[in-house]
């Protein structure tokens, strides 16, 4: 018998979650799907921005992540030249002036586990391998535990973060620009910070290193490099994001507090989505959420707080659709051009002045002026978390105006 549901999500990282449970709260009937049991890993750098510690309270899961994760209220980062720049993080009437820093483990499962409260149903695991549309919405072709299913749902939201194959056996996606990064969790570090560090010293460019704390002597360590496709200078062939972490590692500004410390597990690569600027978002009777939309920020690599708000955004579009009826492709567009309003300027102007990260001497003239400007300083940060509005005209002088604090 053909299992029938209103909504099927594909994916149960932080963006199908929110979908699902957004959805089951406004009395959809939804079913959540993942390839793995739950919990498990995702590879990841761990920290939340406060845009997304506000999404977590609006779910109602903050408490249990407060308990669970690391509280932060600074921002370091570091230049290739060694120079420091540390920023308190804005107090915004509208958002929590910290960041969490929380294990995938934990986040995904908590979230998971609050949209099968809300009335979600689950299932894993299960490998969907394609989507086709029907006469009554879309058929869901898998296999759980060995067997072939077919699922059948008016929609199918799809939120499989950086994973494509999904993507393109359903026809939406041909070829998109990846970032590659590598993470580790590092324990017995000796000094740490208690802030979100941001290094590029000795990281190959375009790219950057981190350290996220999870302790006072544990951390997320990892680095990114950007896409190269968009830069003058490319990275050497031979360069591996493992490669730029192991660099990290032996900078100056890190060496004393790595002395003592030991890697917990092994050195975990992925790849990084963060075309949302060109990226499609919807298909026929099928929606994408947060990486899988290419909703990662192309700063810094963050897409947690996107997830959650994208899951959002779609389970109400969902819902409006459902109460006209009307699933027709001209309709799920309505999702796209939500997105475009909402994140599009944002996006475009990330990825311009992330060209930054390919020149050691930009990023060394802007920590020099960030360090004697407190308002260039505090700007920097709000880029850093996505906490500004992005001008409607955006240009080469537009950039330079905004980094020169004008």
């Amino acid at each position: 018998m053909l299992e029938e549901y209103d909504v099927v999500v594909v994916g149960a990282g932080p963006g199908g979650s929110a979908a699902a449970y957004y959805l089951a709260r406004q009395g959809s009937k939804v079913l959540l799907l993942d390839k793995h049991n739950f919990p498990r890993d995702k590879t990841c750098g761990d920290a939340l921005t406060p845009r997304a510690v506000g999404a977590l309270a609006d779910i109602g899961i903050l408490p249990e992540m407060q308990r669970a994760g690391r509280r932060v209220r600074e921002v370091k980062v570091i230049a290739p030249n060694g120079r420091s720049l540390i920023v308190r993080m804005p107090q915004k009437h509208d958002l929590p002036d910290y960041s969490l820093v929380v294990p995938r483990l934990v986040l995904d499962n908590a979230l998971r586990e609050r949209a099968l409260a809300g009335g979600a149903y689950f299932q894993s695991p299960v490998h969907v391998t394609r989507i086709t549309p029907d006469v009554n919405g879309a058929l869901v072709y898998g296999n759980r535990r060995g067997r072939k299913v077919t699922l059948q749902a008016r929609l199918v939201i799809i939120a499989t973060g950086a994973s494509t194959k999904l993507l393109r056996r359903s026809g939406i996606l041909t070829q998109m620009p990846q970032g590659l990064a590598a993470r580790a969790y590092f324990e017995g570090l000796t000094g740490l910070d208690n802030r979100l560090e941001f290094h590029f010293q000795r990281v190959p460019l375009p790219g950057y290193g981190w350290v996220f704390p999870l302790s006072d002597s544990s951390a997320n360590v990892g680095a990114a490099l950007l896409p190269v496709r968009r830069f003058r200078h490319s990275l050497a062939p031979k360069c591996t994001a493992r490669a730029a972490m192991d660099s990290l590692l032996q900078s100056t500004s890190l060496r004393p507090t790595f002395e003592r410390a030991r890697r917990v597990g092994p050195v975990k690569g992925y790849p990084v989505r963060e075309d949302f600027a060109t990226a499609p978002t919807y298909g026929e009777r099928i929606l994408l959420v947060g990486e899988a939309a290419g909703l990662v920020n192309p700063l810094t690599g963050e897409g947690i707080d996107y997830a959650l708000e994208s899951g959002k955004l779609a389970a109400d579009f969902v819902m409006r659709l459902f109460a006209t009826s009307d699933l027709s492709q001209k309709s799920l567009a309505g999702y796209d051009k939500l997105l475009r309003e909402r994140y599009q300027r944002l996006f475009v102007f990330c990825s311009r002045v992330s060209q930054l990260y390919a020149s050691r001497f930009c990023l060394n003239l802007l920590a020099s002026w960030a360090e004697r400007r407190a308002d260039l300083s505090q700007l920097l940060t709000n880029l850093l978390l996505s906490n500004n509005p992005i001008p409607q005209r955006i240009t080469a002088g537009t950039i330079l105006r905004v980094l020169r604090g004008a």
